[in-house]
């Protein structure tokens, strides 16, 4: 559960998948806001200024990609973090979408709602840090057999080295909490 409610302007012309995600990060304490398209995307997101934006990409009367363009052009949303969420994930619009400064490029097929909730939580953790996590030393292999997984740490989607993704609870007692997430794809390893 966050602490700080962040507001998320969901953008897809898809009713359904704009209903999942929408329940998915309401339940993580998100102030959720819904937009059918770009052009209803781009009007919300000047009229309620969200703390970042996960949008489709085609959708009608303005895609994903425009919608980004024309949020760059005003000094109000132009800061605004922008998350794609694609449904093809075509190395062309995940290219277009790191030249817009899309925050992430979240691939709906691979990616399920609950690793795209944690992929977009992990853009609000500042004190959050990725580092990598060495398989061949001290205890890994005890890990990997505690944790049931291979002793490769590699990610499970797409084959990825897995890294630690560490934040920290309490910075005077040097109390961290940890993941074995995949730097690529946002997989998670859960025990």
């Amino acid at each position: 559960m966050m602490d700080k409610k962040i507001k998320i302007l969901i953008v897809d012309d898809n009713n359904d998948i704009r209903d999942i995600y929408a329940e998915v990060f309401r339940k993580e304490n998100f102030d959720v806001i819904e937009a059918s398209d770009g052009l209803e995307g781009l009007e919300k997101a000047n009229e309620k200024v969200p703390d970042i934006i996960f949008t489709g990409i085609i959708m009608p009367r303005m895609d994903g990609f425009s919608m980004m363009e024309a949020l760059k052009k005003n000094v109000t949303t132009s800061k605004i973090p922008v998350a794609i969420s694609s449904h093809m994930g075509r190395e062309e619009d995940r290219k277009r979408a790191e030249e817009l400064g899309a925050k992430d490029f979240i691939v709906r097929g691979e990616t399920s709602p609950i690793q795209a909730l944690e992929r977009i939580k992990s853009l609000f953790i500042n004190e959050g840090y990725n580092v990598e996590f060495n398989r061949n030393s001290l205890d890994s292999a005890k890990l990997a057999k505690e944790l049931n997984t291979s002793q490769d740490f590699k990610c499970a989607k797409c084959n990825t080295d897995l890294v630690l993704r560490m934040q920290i609870n309490n910075s005077k007692e040097g109390i961290l909490n940890a993941r074995l997430i995949c730097p690529k794809c946002g997989w998670i390893l859960k025990a």
